[in-house]
Order: structure tokens, then sequence, then C-alpha cells
């Protein structure tokens, strides 16, 4: 039988990325004589004896034990095994207990939608936190197929701007995808500093969004919802991309795609004229909308239906003409709302926040031609972005902008106190957090994040 995207066990799964504890190589060396019981370290009774302990140690490093359980076991070093074969590893990932819905547990409800709940839940391996997406299924159509492109895609993203899958767990009833969990989105991170962010952390947030964007382009995935709620921010100030249920994995040349996607106030115009022949472009135009709503603390078109959100476009940069958008005249659907004439408004006045480069930067996003908007490639080396060095460009995929010393953010002028100030460089250790008290960032929101708590 042919094996379905779902059917991938956890051997696939991408790399863990906790932001509670690191595992470095170092802290696996040579064996002692004797082990105490693992019973000692009641998180992890589950794992009995020196076997299973080696057998997790074999597997990648970031689902090994963690450094701390080791030393309790007073297990100073460990030789490591030989690597594991494809089917051995998938059957110790099993044994540990990936791909299990026992070993995880529920906390709070944090959302839900048409097919699926959100909760924020807690992993008995490891003690971290995580975010359960729960998909319900029907048994006479099966996976939603949103679902199947969001397993599908994010099993092979490993960047440190992407929302990291840790495990699959497909059962009768659900489909439950284990993410890491992550405190806010960008939406609720703009409420809570006052719509009102420091124009040094707008380039940061900016630089990692392009960042993570510029890994899928690179592999011809093409997200497609790009809005705020879909950016997530850890406490460590994390952007990862999230949500890839619309997203598509593209081939050469363009293929046909449906043109409801992506949420109305992010849509390029292209495709709000009907268009669906579409490629990464579609991204880029949603990313100078974010770049903008972070840079005021307003979204740049709110429109409610189509007409309108073509209507503020066209007010702000200017009806498109054949100069501007070759082919335009011909569009029927363009010719049939008959827009007034408008003249292009300079970006400078709409949002003063933003230096020269910034500005030269966003008119590059927002260009009525698809094809002549600048890539996720090419805006990561836009002179905007020079301000924070050279070395974030020689960051390996997986490595986080914050590693660097010389990058952090900066206290955002509309926050009463942010967990991101006042505290070194969380970038030199993964164990850091920040009082807890810095994390209450709304009233309906204490509980939830005050029990987050230190590492």
């Amino acid at each position: 039988m042919p094996q379905s995207p779902l059917s991938h066990t956890s051997c696939d799964i991408p790399h863990l990325q906790s932001a509670t504890t690191a595992h470095p190589s170092s802290s696996v060396t040579e064996p002692r004589p004797a082990v105490t019981s693992l019973c000692s370290v009641p998180s992890l009774c589950p794992v009995p004896s020196l076997q299973d302990v080696s057998k997790r140690l074999s597997l990648p490093m970031d689902i090994r034990l963690p450094p701390e359980f080791l030393q309790k076991l007073q297990m100073e070093s460990l030789e490591l095994p030989k690597p594991l074969s494809r089917m051995s590893r998938r059957a110790s990932l099993s044994d540990i207990g990936f791909g299990k819905l026992e070993t995880y547990i529920k906390l709070d409800k944090l959302g839900e939608g048409t097919y699926a709940t959100v909760f924020k839940g807690r992993s008995k391996l490891t003690e971290n936190l995580v975010a359960l997406k729960e998909i319900r299924l029907e048994h006479e159509e099966g996976a939603p197929c949103t679902a199947i492109r969001e397993v599908s895609l994010l099993k092979n993203l490993k960047h440190a701007n992407i929302v990291t899958l840790h495990d699959i767990i497909h059962t009768e009833r659900s489909l439950t995808l284990v993410f890491e969990y992550l405190d806010n989105d960008l939406k609720q991170y703009l409420e809570n500093c006052g719509n009102l962010m420091s124009v040094h952390n707008v380039k940061i947030f900016m630089f990692q969004l392009l960042r993570g964007l510029a890994y899928c382009h690179g592999r011809k995935i093409l997200h497609r919802d790009l809005k705020p709620q879909n950016l997530l921010i850890n406490e460590r100030g994390e952007l990862k991309l999230a949500d890839f249920g619309l997203a598509r994995a593209k081939s050469v040349p363009t293929k046909t795609y449906s043109n409801e996607v992506v949420t109305l106030w992010y849509r390029p115009p292209d495709v709000l004229l009907g268009s669906t022949e579409y490629s990464t472009p579609i991204d880029m135009w949603g990313v100078g909308c974010i770049h903008y709503e972070m840079v005021t603390g307003r979204p740049m078109f709110p429109g409610s239906t189509v007409k309108e959100e073509l209507h503020l476009i066209f007010r702000l940069l200017g009806t498109p003409t054949e100069d501007t958008w070759p082919g335009i005249t011909s569009n029927q659907e363009f010719r049939a709302y008959n827009f007034s004439q408008y003249r292009a408004q300079p970006l400078l006045n709409h949002a003063p926040r933003l230096d020269s480069e910034g500005v030269d930067l966003l008119t590059n996003l927002l260009l009525y031609r698809a094809k002549g908007r600048i890539s996720a490639e090419a805006a990561l080396q836009h002179p905007y972005f020079r301000s924070l060095g050279e070395r974030v460009h020689l960051l390996p995929d997986t490595a986080s902008i914050f590693s660097l010393k010389e990058i952090q953010l900066q206290k955002d002028p509309g926050h009463r106190g942010s967990a991101f100030q006042e505290f070194p460089n969380p970038g030199k250790n993964r164990n850091f957090f920040p009082p807890k008290l810095l994390f209450l960032w709304s009233r309906n929101k204490i509980i939830f994040l005050w029990d987050f708590g230190f590492s």
C-alpha cells in the first residue's frame, strides 16, 4: 500500500527546538559502570533502564534526555551507540512515547476553528510546554486537505523562524499536531505595546519574517496566509511563521491555484482581481502590509469587501495604469469596478517613523506588478537591515538571530514593561527566562501567562 502523507511516523519529525532546555552534544561522552534507578527522577520514570537511556541518546540531539536528567543519575558521561537505522529509530521513538496521545497533558484551551481546536499542553517526556492542534476527522472525508498540507510541508521545514512540528498523533477520531509553544502572536504583541513598537524592534521582527519566508520560498513553498495572527513570538523575541494550512508547494512553471486564499487585508491586488496564477510575490505583498502595520500600529488596508479593499489600495498607492501595471486595463474585473483615478501618495506621509531605506523597502514590497516585487532573499540584503550587522546573514538556518550578542530588542515606547527589556541577551543562555510578572500581557491572559514560570 502506498504511504499517505499522514502515515509517516515520528522518525520524520523535525528537530524539537525547545526554548527551555539546551542539549549540547558535549554533555555526552564516556560511560560510567553504575547507574542509579531512573525512578529517582519522577518526571521521567517511564524510562526504566540504561538500555533505554542509550536508545534515547542515540536519537537526534533535540529528543535526547536533558543533561540535567543525566546529572541527577550521576551519569557524567555515556558513550553514544552507533546511529540507528531508520526502522530502529522509528521503533525507538514509539517506545519512548512519540506518536502517542497519552504522552501529552492538555492544559488550557487556546482557540477553536472550523476543523481544529488548539490547546496549551505539556510533554511528559521533556516537561516542555507544547501547542496541541487537534483536528477533527470526519469518517466520510478523512483528514482535511489543509491538515495534510500542513503536515506534509512542516515535517520538512527546519528553520529558526518557522514553528517546529514536534510530533504527529493519528487516532480514529482526530489528528493531533504537536507544535512548540510560543506565548504570543504579532497581533497580541502590537496590542500589548499599545500599537507603538520600537522601530528597532520592527526591523528585527521584519528580518526574522523575511528569513523564514526566504527559507520557504527557496524550497518553492508559498505560505499564502501571512497575517500578524500567524506570526508567533516567544519570550526571547523570536518570530516564527505558523499556520501552514493554506500553504502550497509550488512547482515550475506556475500552477493555477484558488484565489480564495489569504486574509483580505493582506491580499495582493492581483489576487483580489481574480488572478489564480501566482508565485512567491503573493507573500511579499503581505510582508509589506505587515511592515506598515508594525511601524504605524494600524492595518494598512482594512477593507471589508474586495471592492473596498481595492479602493483603499488605489487611494494610497494610486489607481494602476498600464505604466504601473501592464495589462491592467484589459482586466475585466478592474474595468467593471470603474474606480476613480487617484494619484499615489508618498508613503513617508503615512509612515513617518520609517527612514528613507525603510520607505524604499516598503515601496518595493507593494508594487502592483507581482514580478516586480522584491523577493524575500533580496529583501534580506536591503540597506534597511544594514544596522543589524553582517553576522546575521551568516547564521545557519536553525540558529536564532538572538544567538548574536549584538541583536537585542529594545523597550517598546507603548509598553509599560516589556518582557524583552532590561535583561541580558538570552541568546547566550537558552535557559534564560525573565521574571513571571513581566509576562502579564493583558487582563484576560494573566493566569495563562503566569504559570509559564521559570525553567
